[in-house]
Formats: structure tokens, sequence, C-alpha cells
């Protein structure tokens, strides 16, 4: 009689949390990495364009948002770092690390909101402008930059809430690679020559039995 050795399959609930881990590790990076492009961009574009009254005319004026305010880029900087030392930790520091890259996002958000409606750069252009520090900037207007730097910001929020929920499920650097970047050599040790006193010397010296013949 033959019997049939049943070869078990790995069950589903098994699986599910490796697919899990997968899927969010590549839509965070993704949503990470795009995000703080996307608002480093945004704020190196014209956010706001107005007018001040110089000489009896009007003088144009724009302002970039890196001008408006510097916020948003240093955040999207920060998040970016924090999106790769989330592979460097583990445990409570990479939940720590999670909660940072989340707060970046949100903090993108809030500035670029904020500065959206800011004049404060184009008033002190136009103080400059018409050598009046009371001088103030008219007809102003603002472009959709800052609302572009917004959604940036709502990417790297994504990725920061994505490895707070699925970042225990996502690898880390291996520590092998640590000290150097290299895998650490085995000691091997030295072969005796039978036919050099001095190496059976230096054998006696270390405590082996020169006579001993070497593992293949």
């Amino acid at each position: 009689m033959e019997y049939v050795t049943a070869v078990p399959h790995p069950r589903p609930e098994a699986a599910a949390p490796a697919r899990s881990g997968r899927r969010s590790l590549a839509v965070a990076l993704l949503c990470g990495a795009l995000g703080a492009a996307v608002a480093l961009l945004a704020t190196r574009q014209q956010w706001a364009e107005g007018t001040a009254s110089v000489a009896g005319g009007a003088f144009p004026l724009t302002a970039k948002g890196s001008d408006v305010t510097g916020v948003p880029a240093a955040l999207a900087i920060v998040g970016l770092a924090a999106l790769v030392a989330v592979f460097a930790v583990r445990r409570t520091g990479r939940l720590l690390v999670a909660a940072l890259l989340a707060l970046c996002g949100a903090g993108t958000v809030a500035a670029a909101l904020i500065g959206a409606a800011d004049s404060g750069a184009l008033d002190d252009k136009a103080a400059r402008a018409a050598g009046d520090t009371s001088a103030t900037v008219g007809a102003l207007t603002h472009t959709a930059w800052p609302y572009v730097a917004a959604a940036g910001g709502l990417l790297i929020l994504l990725a920061g809430l994505l490895a707070l929920r699925y970042g225990r499920l996502w690898p880390a650097m291996s520590g092998r690679y640590e000290r150097g970047g290299t895998p650490r050599q085995r000691r091997t040790a030295p072969t005796t020559d039978p036919d050099r006193p001095e190496d059976l010397w230096k054998a006696l010296d270390r405590g082996e039995d020169p006579t001993r013949p070497d593992p293949v």
C-alpha cells in the first residue's frame, strides 16, 4: 500500500500580512518621494503677484514660494530623510520616525495653505520699491502653486500614516553590513608547514599540536 504525504500549503491568513506589507511599502515609498519632489518644485514657482505705486505708476511685483515661506521646502526635505530612516530603525524607533514623517506632511500642508493667502513678502518688496516702509502691495493675486505644495504635503502625510500602520511589516537594514558596509571576514587559522622549524615553534607558542594533520 502506498502512502501519499500531503504537502501543507500556506494559509491565506498567514500570507495576507506579507502582501499588505509589500503593497503598503511600495505605496509609501511612491507617495513620500513624489510628495517631497512636488512640494520642493512648488516652492520654487510663483505664488503671488501684485503692484506697487512707484512715482505715480504701477510697478509689477512677484513672489516665489520660497519668498513667502521656507517651511514647506524644509519639511519636505526632513520628510524625505525620515522616509529613508524608517528602514534603518526597528520597533519603537520606527514608530517615532513614522510619526515624524506624518508630522512633516501635515506641517507642509498647513504652511502651504497659510502661504496661499499671505501678502507679507510682496508688502516688503513694495516697501523697498517705493522707498516707503508703510507702502503695501496692490492688486494682489495668488497662483495655484501653494495648493500644489499642499498636495505634496498630503502625499507625505499619507506615507507617514502608512508607515505608522504597516511599518512593523516592512524589512529593515541588515546588521551584517554595518561598521564599514562590508560583510565580516571569518578568521582562518594559520597553516603550519612541518618542513619549516619556525612554523613549528610558532604553532607550539599558540598552544597547537604541529604534528596534527590540518583538517580538510
